[in-house]
């Protein structure tokens, strides 16, 4: 009979929307200030791929990725989507004179040694509950040393350079289950 397993850790990472890099950078406070410090960030490229987002965000958008130092069970999504809905409501209000009803969208997942998973409030055919309101999807998988796309994967996140941030955020993933499995035998010696 198999028998249920704890999940191994997994590496928490937000990706970051807006047409405002100051805005940007404040969102990225606020994150760093919820979730600990960040251990990469991504550049910050146009996001060109769609104008899904140009009616409730404005033009010219800029997209940015950060990852988070400290490792995570993939348990803490809902939670976690919870407070960056919170982050984002909270640079509305501070930003009601813009008149932006949406200055800053923040997408938070976690990238596991063979997926990216991205928590969504909206239900799709290839998503699955999560609870407290909150869905999930597997946007990506890594197989054959690279990240590939599934036919809902987001346009902008079939971008090589995309891919080549999450492959630095999955090697530090490894690298801290490694830490992580020599200091547990440590401490059992």
């Amino acid at each position: 009979m198999a028998r249920p397993r704890d999940p191994q850790p997994v590496k928490l990472f937000c990706g970051l929307l807006g047409g405002d890099v100051d805005l940007l950078k404040r969102a990225r406070q606020l994150l760093g200030r919820r979730f600990g410090p960040i251990d990469l960030e991504s550049e910050i490229w146009p996001f060109e791929q769609t104008d899904y987002y140009e009616a409730e965000m404005g033009p010219d958008l800029k997209r940015m990725f950060v990852s988070f130092d400290r490792p995570t069970h993939p348990d803490a999504m809902p939670g976690v989507k919870h407070e960056t809905n919170a982050i984002e409501e909270e640079i509305a209000r501070q930003c009601a004179a813009l008149e932006i009803p949406r200055p800053v969208n923040l997408d938070p997942g976690y990238i596991d040694l063979g997926k990216l998973v991205l928590a969504t409030t909206k239900d799709r055919s290839h998503r699955l509950y999560i609870g407290q309101q909150m869905y999930a999807e597997v946007t990506l998988h890594f197989m054959d040393g690279r990240w590939q796309t599934w036919p809902w994967t987001y346009p902008d996140y079939h971008r090589p350079e995309y891919h080549e941030f999450f492959i630095q955020v999955r090697d530090r993933l490894r690298e801290q289950r490694r830490e992580l499995t020599e200091f547990a035998s440590e401490n059992d010696a």
